[in-house]
């Protein structure tokens, strides 16, 4: 969902006119004044709501888009209902409904955009904002609701009242425990299609490639225990949510994420190969005995064709292949049915077990998406992460993870991962320090004079980007001139004290140790929302 605060008495009055259309009785009670936000399968009003006795009051109008499912709508407002209201979960106010136009109506909470004050947030702020999005998702986790995007766009938060809400529920998924009916509905669904089968080894040049193993059981959750229910038939629709969605009106900002996509590119090792190959269109045969000899070629072939798929088709699924880590796909893998998994997320906030495709994802993922908005605080870079595949998205957590780490983690739920190059795991204390001071300066060599970019950070990025040894780009001839302070991973650093007002020179160790427990690779082992709150962290902070 895109909340665009700045725009948000800039609604075009057409929406707002055809949502009175749409909804007749909403013109009785509320008074809209413009649009506020807008994602992929709903739009958000700011209206102000006609209460007795003369008061008014203003409010959020979330408008879901007419071909949403039903199972669907009525699983978000369950969410809201039952988990809401409290420790920063959105509540629910009402909700109006005209033939297959529903709008729920919640409070207004007045919020800023996360990138505006980004680098302007104290290290306390940044401590109380983390406490309470853990808050939130304690409750939410509490009732079995896996959120499956947390961002900061869907962590609305106002820095004056100090005041917080979780929002979206839209792509909400439930635990086999979980206490929201409708959620087990949607996941007997979701479970019925990730049905564990192995899946062919999936290649991206010679960076990254993915194959699934027989899927084994997470320590912390069994399998789901509604897997051989028959469940209720839900639309294309509600399968399409799974489509990962953008992110608000901050990723319009000038400042780039850290791992832009200019910065690393993985291209196929397909493209490359055949890059030098030319298709050559076939002249028509005009001549009957050509085309004669042509066309019992061609059966032949199907023939053939046949009885190689009739073949693959018949093998065990417990065969072993022999094409792993190899530039083809035996008949073996071509056999098995593909496995699905949810992947329903924002790009960048994905956990690797959700961008391998695990079937049995449980509320560790958000805990990982709270793990990325934590490194984008501590580091002051957002969006962190910025990829146009899956697979390119789990190349660069291993830049910041480790590829070995990636791998041995994706092992325990039944991934193998081939990576083509050893990429050590980064120190998250000097990552974050080394892209978040403001007054941090890079000097650069580059034969023809000395560039200072300290008043770039677009640039800084990728500057870091370029120093990483798993990101090294055409721009080795840059030359890096060692300063009189000092050299990091080739990288040339001038920097001075942070402002102490903010506290950015006194972060402590447990903030680190907090960040490598959210962002444990392992989703069996990395931390809960509950046990979060108990860190040394929030030792100071009232429960």
């Amino acid at each position: 969902m895109k909340y665009d605060h700045s725009k948000k008495l800039s609604g075009a009055s057409t929406d707002i006119e055809q949502l009175y259309q749409a909804v007749p009785q909403l013109a009785n009670v509320f008074r809209i004044k413009g649009k506020i936000g807008e994602g992929t399968f709903s739009s958000v009003y700011l209206a102000i709501a006609q209460l007795r006795g003369g008061h008014e009051e203003k409010v959020a109008l979330k408008h879901l888009i007419p071909t949403s499912h039903p199972v669907r709508i009525a699983a978000e407002l369950q969410c809201l209902i039952i988990a809401g209201g409290q420790d920063n979960v959105m509540g629910v106010r009402y909700c109006f409904r005209k033939n297959d136009h529903v709008v729920i109506v919640m409070p207004y909470l007045e919020h800023e955009s996360f990138l505006d004050i980004l680098n302007s947030l104290s290290f306390e702020e940044v401590r109380d904002y983390m406490f309470n999005l853990l808050k939130a998702l304690k409750r939410i986790h509490y009732f079995g609701i896996v959120h499956r995007d947390v961002k900061p766009s869907n962590f609305l938060y106002n820095r004056q009242m100090k005041r917080y809400a979780l929002v979206d529920f839209g792509l909400a998924q439930g635990t086999p425990d979980t206490k929201i009916e409708l959620l087990k509905v949607i996941q007997s669904e979701a479970q019925q299609e990730s049905c564990a089968w192995n899946k062919p080894q999936i290649t991206l040049g010679s960076q990254v490639s993915v194959t699934a193993r027989a899927p084994r059981q997470l320590v912390r959750q069994p399998a789901a225990r509604t897997a051989n229910k028959r469940p209720c038939s839900l639309s294309q629709t509600q399968i399409k949510q799974g489509q990962k969605r953008k992110e608000g009106p901050e990723s319009l900002h000038v400042q780039r994420s850290v791992f832009g996509e200019r910065n690393f590119n993985v291209r196929s090792s397909a493209s490359q190969d055949n890059s030098t190959v030319k298709l050559i269109k076939q002249p028509r045969v005009t001549d009957i005995a050509a085309r004669k000899i042509l066309a019992k070629k061609k059966t032949t072939s199907a023939v053939t064709n046949g009885l190689v798929k009739k073949a693959a088709s018949s093998y065990p699924t417990n065969v072993t292949c022999d094409c792993y880590a190899k530039d083809r796909v035996c008949s073996v893998c071509l056999s098995r049915r593909q496995q699905v998994a949810p992947r329903a997320g924002t790009p960048g906030f994905r956990a690797p077990e959700v961008l391998t495709k695990f079937p049995n994802q449980t509320t560790a993922i958000d805990m990982w998406s709270a793990g990325i908005i934590f490194l984008s605080l501590l580091s002051g870079r957002y969006p962190f992460y910025k990829a146009s595949d899956d697979l390119t998205a789990l190349a660069q957590i291993m830049t910041i993870r480790g590829s070995r780490e990636t791998i041995q983690a994706a092992k325990t739920f039944g991934k193998s991962i081939l990576c083509s190059k050893d990429i050590p795991a980064q120190d998250l204390r000097m990552l974050c320090e080394r892209l978040r001071g403001s007054k941090t300066s890079f000097d650069i060599s580059t034969g023809d004079g000395q560039i200072n970019l300290s008043q770039e950070p677009a640039l800084q990025a990728e500057i870091f980007n370029i120093s990483d040894p798993a990101l090294q780009t055409s721009k080795k001839h840059l030359q890096y001139q060692k300063p009189s302070c000092h050299e990091r991973d080739g990288l040339v650093i001038r920097t001075s004290e942070k402002p102490a007002d903010l506290g950015w020179d006194k972060v402590p160790d447990e903030a680190y140790d907090l960040l490598d427990k959210l962002l444990d690779l392992n989703p069996a082992t990395r931390i809960t929302a509950k046990d979060a709150l108990l860190h040394p962290f929030f030792k100071n902070i009232k429960q």
